[in-house]
């Protein structure tokens, strides 16, 4: 069972940032595949952003050049940097994890693990 735990989320002006993290528990972090998800009001949970073992990244492009997804293998902690925020990124983060190399990273089903949720709004 791996427990992940999101925070940093908060209220901020269009064009600011903020930083995500998302704490795991096991022992081996460093060998799963992590992803970030969101879900604005009276939408569906959308891909975000995604990080493999081997640090390959990959973005959705709403998002690609103004977010950036890392992880810290020896704090077992994945981390969603966003600059240059939009209202339109207004929406509930979650972390997901999955044990494993995943080929379908965008896709939902691919993650077995998922955060509670940390509310992230931007303001006009």
């Amino acid at each position: 069972q791996v427990q992940l735990v999101e925070s940093g989320g908060g209220l901020v002006q269009a064009g600011g940032s903020l930083r995500l993290s998302c704490a795991a528990s096991g022992h081996a972090f460093s060998t799963y595949t992590m992803g970030w998800f969101r879900q604005a009001p009276g939408k569906e949970r959308e891909f975000v952003a995604s990080i493999r073992s081997g640090g390959n990244t990959d973005y959705a492009e709403s998002v690609k050049g103004r977010f950036t997804i890392s992880r810290d293998s020896a704090k077992n902690t994945m981390y969603l940097q966003m600059n240059s925020l939009k209202p339109d990124d207004t929406a509930v983060y979650y972390c997901a994890a999955a044990l494993s190399y995943v080929w379908r990273y965008w896709e939902q089903s691919s993650y077995v693990y998922w955060g509670q949720g940390t509310q992230v709004t931007v303001s006009s």
